[in-house]
């Protein structure tokens, strides 16, 4: 193989492991400014409303990180 032909593969994994950290370091930094463990909450007590924000959140950080590598 070409090495040529393998930038963009090497390249789409690296973004892609970049936007995934970032949208950990979010979670986390969202995680800790929340008075309540958001995981335990939706898992244990079942909260469905706080199950819909977190996706929301998490969707929206998802199109911010995306925007920002893709330029």
């Amino acid at each position: 193989m070409d090495m040529l032909s393998l930038k963009p593969i090497v390249n789409s994994l690296l973004f892609a492991f970049l936007g995934i950290m970032i949208l950990l370091i979010g979670y986390l930094i969202i995680e800790k400014i929340t008075p309540e463990n958001t995981w335990k909450e939706i898992v244990d007590k079942n909260n469905v409303a706080l199950a819909v924000v977190l996706g929301a959140f998490i969707i929206g950080l998802s199109m911010i990180i995306s925007a920002a590598i893709h330029g």
